[in-house]
């Protein structure tokens, strides 16, 4: 059997591998710490059960809109207005089966074989496969530690081509936490505004924000980019509902449309009780995601803290979403027991079998040089690992 070249041209996903590999060893009675599947570890909020419980009393329990139901595109749109002073209409809305069906299928209305779409790394695992399934080309900026891993004008601007389709942003950042702020934005924007490229904001993590830092969208600085923006996001992050499979996109009409009709030719509606459900996220109260993100930020510190002082890792402070991406690159060369490590993929390997904890390898991101920690799981299981980390390091030579 030959199977379709597009297949062939991408792995799976590494971060739900490593989750699955992870999961195995556990059943089997190892004792694994986790820190590789970006998840809450907190309950979905009890109003957003209960909404979703009822969906189920009330037979909500048939094909809806494609596009997803009037009640939640509203919402969604009310969303926009409240939190983001972004104005929008129902027919720009279109709700998708999570997040990763929001992006993947903003590619396939968007991108095609010749066109270039520039990805700033480190970056989401699934951007670059998404574009190259299109038959388009992924074009990387590597960023560095030193501009906090966020891609600047001058770089942008040399990575623009008469093939560039579009730009991915993400902020805060799945894997490095880094946020934009307005002047970054701002920066960028100038670049954007020269050239008549699509812009696609990653806005899932926008809630999950620290030191009283300030989201913003690109669409917020200039207006004049906000027709070339198409918004991605969803309630998997914020709400602790990952299971659910509910993303949105807000965008231009035209690509709305386009993606109803890929949708509905490929999954058709999302699932009819999780978007009751989302419906009572967005709209319900909100004191949860406070509670979560508190909880997201003495995690953040505790490892910040305690990885910077392991010798020969260095870790930025993130600004936003529940990673860290400490640089390990000083133990590339290394060995125990004739086992060397030359690479973060390496160095997770070891980990795992060693240390009995699980971490991405940075190289699926983008970037060899680091690994990805989520703190999304407990404090005792963050410490626990991390002294596990810690030792296991400290046995290379």
């Amino acid at each position: 059997m030959v199977l379709a070249e597009r297949i062939q041209q991408v792995a799976a996903s590494p971060t739900l591998g490593l989750d699955a590999k992870a999961k195995a060893l556990k059943a089997s009675g190892v004792d694994i710490i986790s820190f590789g599947v970006g998840e809450p570890d907190f309950d979905t909020p009890a109003h957003v059960k209960a909404a979703g419980i009822k969906a189920i009393e009330n037979n909500f329990t048939r094909y809806t809109a494609v596009e997803g139901i009037p009640e939640l595109r509203n919402a969604i749109v009310e969303k926009f207005a409240r939190d983001n002073q972004l104005t929008y209409t129902a027919d720009q809305i279109v709700v998708n089966c999570g997040g990763k069906h929001t992006i993947y299928n903003l590619a396939q209305v968007l991108f095609q074989a010749g066109d270039e779409v520039i990805i700033p790394a480190p970056y989401w695992v699934s951007y670059p496969p998404m574009v190259v399934l299109t038959g388009a080309t992924p074009v990387i900026i590597p960023t560095l530690e030193s501009s906090g891993f966020k891609v600047t004008a001058a770089e942008l601007s040399r990575a623009i081509t008469s093939k560039t389709k579009a730009i991915i942003l993400n902020s805060p950042s799945n894997p490095t936490g880094a946020v934009y702020t307005h002047s970054e934005l701002e920066a960028l924007a100038e670049v954007l505004l020269k050239n008549d490229i699509w812009i696609i904001s990653d806005d899932i993590y926008e809630k999950i924000i620290f030191d009283g830092m300030k989201f913003f969208n690109i669409a917020n600085i200039h207006e004049e980019l906000k027709p070339r923006t198409i918004i991605a996001h969803g309630v998997a992050k914020t709400y602790a509902m990952t299971g659910w499979r509910i993303g949105y996109m807000a965008a231009p009409k035209e690509i709305a449309a386009a993606v109803a009709k890929l949708q509905s030719q490929s999954t058709s509606n999302p699932c009819s009780i999780s978007q009751k459900a989302a419906v009572a996220a967005l709209s319900g109260p909100q004191d949860s995601v406070d509670v979560m993100v508190s909880a997201f930020d003495q995690r953040r510190r505790y490892l910040v803290e305690n990885l910077n002082r392991i010798e020969g890792v260095h870790c930025l402070t993130p600004g936003g979403a529940f990673y860290v991406f400490p640089n390990v690159s000083a133990y590339y060369g290394r060995t125990l027991n004739d086992r060397k490590i030359n690479s973060s993929t390496d160095l997770s390997d070891y980990l795992l079998e060693e240390a009995k904890i699980a971490v991405v390898p940075g190289s699926a991101f983008g970037d060899d040089s680091c690994v990805r920690l989520s703190y999304a799981i407990s404090m005792e299981d963050n410490q626990r690992g991390l002294q596990r980390m810690a030792e296991a390091l400290g046995r290379l030579r």
